[in-house]
């Protein structure tokens, strides 16, 4: 449907030119015409920018392109009944603004992580995992998936925020590239990986990209130290994969607060996209946003660290299944939503799985209500299948699904491209070091636009990929 939104009527030849307007929400200069004034704004949108922009209010207005946002996101969250007055964690597309036609069909992406879960969000209704390999130990198979073991939770929650569909959440807590194929490789344990099994895991994908056709590479971890691209193996490999054709999309770290904070290969290399992380305090659209503690530049070799940033916390990411955090968050879950008269009924019905709701029984069922409260925001759930997480480590595959949707709008972009258009489009924040934000807090929409806007344009560095467009 066609945004109220999306056109202005010309302007009369004679008019007198008006000042251009200063978005309140975006903080963008634009030209008068593209405001939309208070008494334009419907009352329901107005609770929702209200709700997600401080100090806002309708008399200010706000453009035509931030009014769009929040109406598409408002859509969104009637379709699966949520009221702006209990507003969740919001899912990642809704929050990064993602242009909901692309999912990264037709794309494959590897995960190097320590250890990966065949989450339902992964294999439900279709399994998408075309390949699981564990470069630590070579009889490993994809059965090992059905699993879970301490190293496991890490990397399923990397790749289900970057390509989960959802399913466990009635689709609202999907991934940006949520039919996107991956392919997961194992390159160590919660405990360690090594400097030498990640650059192990990147040529595994070099050799291993044609079989199946790998356009993006996501590391949520790093090396064990700072090294010069020019000598380091680690750093080496990753370049070789961006001459292959490969994107590879890394995590910055969470040492900003660090001496040095020190920025680790496969990060600190020239090609690599390196995501930092975002404070976005849980709101849609462009406001209000501030950093998350991520490291950064500059590396050894002199290079600005990270590129853009990416939300970095209040993240929705799965919980492993048939763990004891699964069981408490479930029952948590459970008595968030019971009556009070049932709340003692079904803390004895589960005895031990949290000590201080058995000891509790005692307590009136108010208190036994606050007290479920407490646990949900202490342990950060937000259902019986999902919690909320921080770190740059969530942040680089929310920027790798972006990536695939620009891959599945133009096929032909190199890798590099792919790496120039998500800088050029993304906006920075004021007040904040350049060292710090890089170019800026990425745009999903104005990434795949100009994806899109690159087709058939030849390439300053030569050919692209040619290939058709997946169907």
């Amino acid at each position: 449907m066609r945004s109220r939104y999306a056109s202005t009527p010309a302007a009369s030849p004679d008019a007198v030119a008006e000042p251009p307007f200063h978005c309140p929400v975006c903080h963008r200069s634009i030209a008068a015409e593209a405001r939309v004034s208070g008494g334009a704004v419907p009352p329901d949108l107005a609770s929702l920018v209200t709700a997600n922009t401080p100090g806002w209010e309708p008399r200010l207005g706000l453009c035509r392109d931030c009014a769009r946002r929040f109406g598409s996101a408002l859509d969104a969250l009637r379709r699966h009944g949520i009221s702006m007055e209990s507003m969740p964690i919001l899912p990642t597309p809704l929050r990064i603004g993602e242009p909901d036609a692309y999912r990264g069909r037709g794309v494959t992406i590897a995960f190097l992580d320590s250890g990966f879960y065949a989450h339902p969000d992964l294999v439900e209704p279709q399994d998408r995992i075309v390949r699981y390999v564990d470069i630590t130990h070579a009889r490993r198979r994809r059965e090992d998936l059905e699993r879970p073991d301490a190293s496991s939770w890490h990397g399923m929650m990397t790749s289900v925020v970057a390509c989960g569909n959802g399913a466990l959440s009635n689709g609202f807590y999907r991934g940006v590239a949520s039919e996107a194929r991956l392919v997961l490789v194992k390159v160590g344990e919660m405990a360690r990986v090594t400097h030498d099994n990640l650059r192990r895991g990147i040529e595994w994908v070099v050799r291993n990209r044609k079989r199946y056709d790998i356009r993006i590479i996501n590391a949520s971890c790093g090396g064990d130290y700072q090294a010069s691209y020019l000598r380091d193996g680690l750093s080496q490999a990753a370049e070789r994969a961006t001459r292959e054709g490969i994107l590879v999309c890394a995590a910055v770290g969470n040492q900003g607060h660090a001496p040095g904070h020190p920025v680790l290969p496969p990060a600190s290399a020239p090609s690599v996209l390196t995501v930092g992380g975002l404070d976005d305090h849980n709101r849609l659209a462009f406001s209000g946003y501030d950093m998350y503690h991520s490291s950064y530049g500059p590396t050894v070799d002199g290079l600005l660290k990270p590129e853009v940033i990416a939300p970095g916390i209040w993240v929705a990411a799965p919980i492993l299944p048939g763990t004891p955090t699964a069981t408490q968050a479930q029952l948590f879950a459970t008595l968030s939503l019971a009556r009070e008269g049932e709340l003692k009924a079904l803390i004895q019905a589960h005895p031990g799985v949290d000590g201080d709701l058995d000891a509790a029984l005692g307590l009136e069922p108010p208190l036994i209500r606050q007290l479920v409260a407490a646990k949900i925001k202490g342990n950060n759930v937000i259902s019986g299948s999902y919690k909320h997480v921080d770190g740059t480590s969530f942040a680089a595959p929310i920027v790798s699904s972006i990536a695939a949707q620009m891959i599945e709008a133009n096929p032909a972009l190199t890798p590099q491209e792919t790496k120039r258009l998500l800088i050029d489009t993304a906006r920075r924040i004021p007040g904040i070091s350049v060292d710090r934000q890089g170019w800026g807090v990425v745009d999903a929409e104005k990434a795949v636009q100009a994806a899109i806007d690159a087709r058939g344009r030849p390439s300053p560095l030569g050919s692209g990929r040619a290939r058709p467009r997946p169907a």
